[in-house]
């Protein structure tokens, strides 16, 4: 991969291929998960975590060592070993069940799983069907060449009989000891109780087995990774204008009659409500978002959209953005860290950082919360029902009371209390007032 990163932590769908392997193997429910790491080992499993063990291969000696070394924390506790590619991160769990299917119901040594993959390894049968061996490229005859399936690299074996053969393996001529030998040797050992020692399951998709040694291949596997997220997306009922242009990770959940639009990227764990639409040119990361919103031309980080708002264009939710029921945040207003309520609306070229504001706000274009004194990050607090005039600065730590109200381009200093207006620069106390807004009207 030419990197300083781990190759199984680069990610495919916004997820390490490691993740992707050890999700597929979740719902087997494995008695125990053995992990064999070597080079980079520490950035393995400082990822990881402790929910599986590890076993350390260094130097690295192909796929038989590994098992050998995984061995002291399988031994007498399973009665099964599946073998997994951590670089092969497209396999789907419903393949891993197919195969030890397969196995317990031929009560197999070895159970292969194969398919029209790119392996070198081609699988060799009998007249009867029957897997005899399995022949590397290099050692294949010009009959053997034309054989299109191929070995996948993931196998089940019979414990018992794995731990008794591993000590035979035999260096490879480029000097491994590898796992698909026991394939040969199982077959020399003959029927047993009228069972052949050796099945195969199929792949139904041959794209499970792409194993991923390169940044090219890598492109493959996510075109291939997001071309499945999608497809179920729209089985759910999620409507994707243009599936070629819109992207979404493993883990992100949309809701039904939702549509999305051109240029779409929904990424880590953004959960979208029914009814939307998202979308065209939308970013959203790790966000959660309500029923019946839109979100269009803009980016949302780590921020939460309650029903009914809408966002955009051109609009920026910096982190830990909460944005109300029925809120209207228009074109090129930027929130960060804030609170806006209920039915308050910032429609135009506004910045809203470290504020909290109530319900049924007029935010006037150009406000500034000016949040930042030099040294720390101060609050804005705007009461419900205020009106901010147009380019009014609001100097934290501030706050207008309720039904407060700013003249246009008015720098407020000091606390406005409510019901009052004040104006100027600085800002000065004018009269009070009673007249509220007319519901949801935006000045300027």
């Amino acid at each position: 991969m030419k990197s300083s990163v781990h190759k199984v932590l680069h990610t495919i769908a916004g997820l390490p291929m490691i993740d992707h392997v050890l999700r597929a193997a979740m719902p087997l429910a494995a008695a125990h998960t053995v992990v064999v790491i070597g080079h980079g080992a520490e950035q393995v499993r400082a990822h990881v975590g402790e929910a599986v063990a590890y076993a350390l291969q260094d130097p690295p000696q192909g796929t038989g060592d590994a098992v050998r070394l995984a061995r002291p924390q399988l031994e007498g506790r399973v009665e099964t070993v599946l073998v997994l590619l951590g670089d092969s991160p497209l396999i789907r769990p419903g393949t891993l069940e197919r195969l030890l299917e397969a196995h317990r119901r031929e009560a197999s040594l070895v159970t292969l799983l194969t398919g029209r993959t790119h392996d070198p390894g081609r699988i060799v049968r009998d007249s009867g069907r029957r897997v005899c061996g399995i022949v590397e490229e290099k050692m294949a005859t010009p009959g053997q060449l034309e054989i299109q399936e191929r070995n996948s690299g993931v196998c089940a074996f019979r414990a018992d009989w794995l731990w008794n053969r591993l000590n035979t393996l035999q260096r490879s001529s480029i000097g491994e000891y590898l796992l698909t030998d026991l394939t040969a040797q199982a077959v020399s050992e003959g029927e047993t109780n009228d069972r052949w020692p050796v099945s195969a399951v199929e792949l139904e998709d041959s794209t499970e087995a792409m194993g991923i040694n390169t940044r090219v291949q890598l492109a493959q596997a996510e075109r291939v990774a997001r071309r499945r997220l999608l497809h179920d997306l729209m089985l759910s009922g999620v409507t994707l204008s243009d599936p070629d242009t819109t992207y979404v990770h493993a883990g992100v959940e949309v809701g039904v009659d939702t549509t999305l639009l051109p240029g779409t990227h929904l990424t880590g764990a953004t959960r979208i409500g029914a009814g939307c639409t998202i979308g065209p040119s939308a970013s959203l990361d790790d966000s959660w978002v309500g029923d019946n919103c839109t979100v269009q031309w803009s980016v949302v980080e780590r921020s939460r959209i309650e029903d009914g708002a809408d966002v955009g264009p051109y609009s920026h939710l910096r982190p830990d953005s909460h944005i109300g029921r029925g809120v209207h945040i228009g074109n090129f207003v930027e929130t960060k860290n804030s609170v806006i309520g209920t039915g308050s609306a910032s429609g135009h070229v506004s910045y809203l950082g470290d504020a909290v504001i109530g319900q049924e706000v007029n935010i006037g274009a150009g406000t500034i919360t000016a949040n930042y004194d030099g040294v720390r990050k101060n609050t804005t607090t705007i009461g419900d029902g205020a009106f901010i005039g147009v380019d009014t600065i609001l100097r934290a730590p501030v706050e207008v009371g309720a039904n407060g109200r700013t003249g246009a381009g008015s720098v407020v200093t000091r606390d406005v209390p409510p019901n009052r207006l004040v104006v100027g620069v600085p800002a000065r106390l004018v009269r009070e007032h009673t007249t509220r807004r007319p519901e949801q009207e935006s000045e300027g």
